[in-house]
């Protein structure tokens, strides 16, 4: 999704940069498999797959199953819509332009992975992990997630619209331009790693209790 310009003078966090998968006109029929390249396809997931260490350009993914592996699998320019997966892992993966559009995932296993350019887009993820991930330009938008994991997570660039999280594990990360206002979270397991995140002022004031004890300010009447 394009963005505005921003004023030099702006000080709010930089916005992600966000480019929708460059797709060609035309698609082959594509069977995912360990290694597999894959270039201009279109993938049709009925079941378990195992695509690990593969590399996916310029394609199409779709379909239902119990379990997705992309374990060091690298994505660039992938489209990925109405998945329905009980888990899909890219442990250690590349991901380049990739966006994710409606659909459900049990687990969204992310860790370890470098990321640059992701949009995820009206999906329901009861555990997304980005774990150690190296981040760069996201976007999650009118999603609902049950619990976010981003220890260790460098984080540069991400931005949340109309999501919801119950719980979201921060311990380790690091983050600038982390723009939190768009994410409805019940609470953060560590809120001084939100050092370099922009909240709303209502998001502050319900993590207040959490941000005195975090400092070791005792709160009573």
């Amino acid at each position: 999704m394009p963005r505005c310009p921003r004023s030099e003078h702006s000080t709010g966090p930089k916005a992600p940069v966000i480019s929708p998968p460059d797709l060609p006109d035309r698609f082959d029929l594509g069977r995912p498999a360990p290694h597999a390249d894959l270039f201009a396809a279109r993938i049709e997931l009925d079941g378990s797959a195992d695509a690990a260490h593969a590399s996916i350009e310029q394609s199409l993914i779709a379909g239902a199953g119990e379990e997705l592996d992309l374990t060091g699998a690298t994505l660039i320019d992938v489209d990925v819509t109405d998945l329905r997966f009980g888990s899909v892992r890219a442990r250690s993966a590349s991901l380049r332009r990739v966006r994710f559009t409606g659909g459900r995932i049990g687990t969204l296993d992310l860790s370890d992975t470098r990321i640059g350019e992701l949009e995820l887009r009206h999906v329901r993820i009861d555990y997304l992990t980005l774990a150690g991930a190296q981040i760069e330009d996201v976007m999650i938008g009118d999603c609902v997630l049950t619990t976010l994991d981003l220890p260790q997570a460098k984080v540069s660039r991400a931005a949340f619209a109309s999501s919801r999280v119950d719980d979201v594990d921060t311990r380790g990360m690091r983050a600038e331009h982390l723009d939190l206002r768009g994410l409805e979270a019940l609470a953060y397991l560590d809120v001084t790693a939100l050092r370099g995140a922009t909240l709303a002022p209502h998001q502050v004031e319900l993590l207040a209790p959490a941000f005195a004890a975090a400092f070791g300010i005792r709160v009573s009447d």
